[in-house]
Parts: structure tokens; C-alpha cells; sequence
């Protein structure tokens, strides 16, 4: 084959290859590239920023490799044999000077994003967060709000465009929350009180899941995150308040037993202080406490 044809045909697979890659990650929902509240939106962005950095690198290395094996070749006669070929200084300063330049840019970047992305950082918002209390479990996940007095279980509603306050601790061993669509995930711990900060600017039923492997059934420890209207929320909080179901400190502890794929269930009052309750369990010896802030 015509080496100009060789070539024609070789783009033409890659193009064909790009077009049918690009159209099947249209059509899938890959959650952390579909946001739908402003923490994940700016950490989807930074994915992409970071994704064409590295494709500056990237391309015209495998282009190259792609270019050095066809010319270089054994059975290509035509190369030209050049064992004593020391470096060039064009080329030396390219392979230094650019990736030099993207770390550099991506150190800047992870410094203002890291201050901008802090999960501690509250946003800003003309509205009054709402406070969630998160518990850890195995192999689920409680929800407190101390404001409405109501508790859940892998289940919880919110207003949208309205900030989440998430206090996030473990009463089992280290986990991790998290809901793709929302936010980066944050660690649990037993002992020690986490913060995250995230909102949902539309409506919609959120994936939410521990993204830390704790034992048997963390393949189960899944739950819904539904962001609704303002009214719609304090309809459910209204039907909450009217389920049998109390969280007191005793049907905690029942709660807190081992158990797998649990589906939600509801509380119409939360006992007061039973967030700091779990936190206050872990006390070391002579009083002293493991509780911790990061």
C-alpha cells in the first residue's frame, strides 16, 4: 500500500475509533461528569482541566511511538541509521520545558481549588442551611436533622438550591460518603465529627453510596439523596413527623446491629444529642476524649 494511503487509512481508524467513543460516553451516566449542584460541577471541571493537561503530553508521545515504529521499522530500508545521534537541544528543552509548564499549572491549580473545595468551607447562599447529621452504621446510614427532630434511614430529603450542612461520623469502623452527583466523597470516622458542604441546584433523586470497603455488606450500603421542592420537603418532614417510629437511645442500639440492603425507614423524633452520644462512645482511658475536629 501507498505509504500516503497508509496514512490516510491509519486516521481514518483513529477518527472513526474518537467518534464512537465520544458517542458512547454521551450516552452513559457517568455520574461524577453529570453534576448537579455547584461542588461537583467545579470538581467535574477540574477533572476536564486536569484530563487536557495531560493530554498535551499524551498525544504526541503515542503519536510519536506510533510515527517511530512504522519509520524505524526492521523492515523498513529507507531509515536512516544513526547509532552516534546525541541529543538535540530543541527536542531536550520540548520534553522538559512543557511538562515542567503543566505541573506547574497544576500545582497552581490544586492550591486555589484545594482553599475554593475545602469541604469545612460553608456556602454562600441567601437561604438557612440545613443541618444533616450523618451516621455510619453496618451496613447503612442514619440521618439526623436536628432542626425538624426527624431521623431517617438511607433515605433523606432536601430543598434544592438550599446549602447541606453534613456533620459525618461512624459509630463501626472507617467509612466514606458519598454522592457522586452532589460532591467528593469525605471519610467517617468513629470518634471524630466531619464536615461537608454541598447543594443541589434541580430536582431529582441523587445515588448516594459508601466509598470505602467496611466488611460484608458494604456492597449494600447504598441510599437516596432527594433534592424536591421547597414545599415538597416540608411535606415529607410533616409525614415523617407522623410515622409511629421514635429514635430513641434504645431503638438505636437496635438499629446499630449488623444488617445488610436495608430499605428506608422513618423517625419521627430524634433523641436530642444522639449525634454527639455516638461521637462520645469512643473515650479513652482516664476521660479523655478520641473526639476530633480535622
Amino acid at each position: 500500500m501507498n505509504k500516503k494511503y497508509r496514512y490516510l487509512v491509519l486516521a481514518l481508524l483513529i477518527i472513526v475509533f474518537l467518534f464512537f467513543a465520544a458517542t458512547y460516553l454521551h450516552h452513559q451516566n457517568f455520574e461524577v461528569l453529570n453534576p448537579k449542584g455547584p461542588i461537583a460541577r467545579q470538581e467535574r471541571n477540574l477533572i476536564y482541566v486536569a484530563l487536557a493537561l495531560s493530554l498535551i503530553v499524551v498525544i504526541p508521545v503515542y503519536t510519536l511511538l506510533i510515527v517511530f515504529s512504522v519509520r524505524y521499522r526492521e523492515g523498513n530500508k529507507k531509515a536512516k541509521y544513526s547509532p552516534n545521534l546525541s541529543g538535540n537541544r530543541i527536542a531536550e528543552a520540548i520534553w522538559w520545558i512543557v511538562p515542567t509548564a503543566i505541573i506547574g499549572v497544576l500545582a497552581v491549580i490544586a492550591w486555589n481549588s484545594s482553599h475554593t473545595l475545602d469541604p469545612y468551607r460553608p456556602i454562600s447562599s441567601d437561604k438557612q442551611p440545613i443541618t444533616i447529621q450523618v451516621v455510619a452504621m453496618d451496613w447503612k446510614w442514619l440521618f439526623i436533622y436536628p432542626q425538624q427532630n426527624i431521623a431517617s434511614v438511607n433515605y433523606f430529603e432536601f430543598p434544592k438550591n438550599t446549602p447541606l450542612n453534613f456533620e459525618i461520623t461512624s459509630d463501626s469502623v472507617m467509612n466514606s460518603f458519598w454522592i457522586p452527583q452532589l460532591g467528593g466523597q469525605i471519610y467517617a470516622m468513629p470518634g471524630m465529627s466531619t464536615q461537608l458542604h454541598l447543594e443541589a441546584t434541580s430536582v431529582g433523586s441523587f445515588r448516594g453510596l459508601s466509598a470505602n470497603i467496611s466488611g460484608d455488606g458494604f456492597a449494600g450500603m447504598n441510599f437516596v439523596a432527594k433534592s424536591t421542592s421547597e414545599t415538597d420537603f416540608n411535606s415529607w418532614v410533616y409525614s415523617v413527623k407522623n410515622t409511629p417510629n421514635q429514635l430513641s437511645y434504645n431503638e438505636y442500639n437496635i438499629l446499630d446491629q449488623p444488617s445488610e440492603n436495608n430499605p428506608p425507614s422513618f423517625y419521627s423524633t430524634a433523641q436530642n444529642g444522639l449525634y454527639n452520644t455516638v461521637i462520645d462512645k469512643y473515650v479513652g482511658p482516664g476521660g479523655q476524649m478520641s473526639r476530633m475536629s480535622m
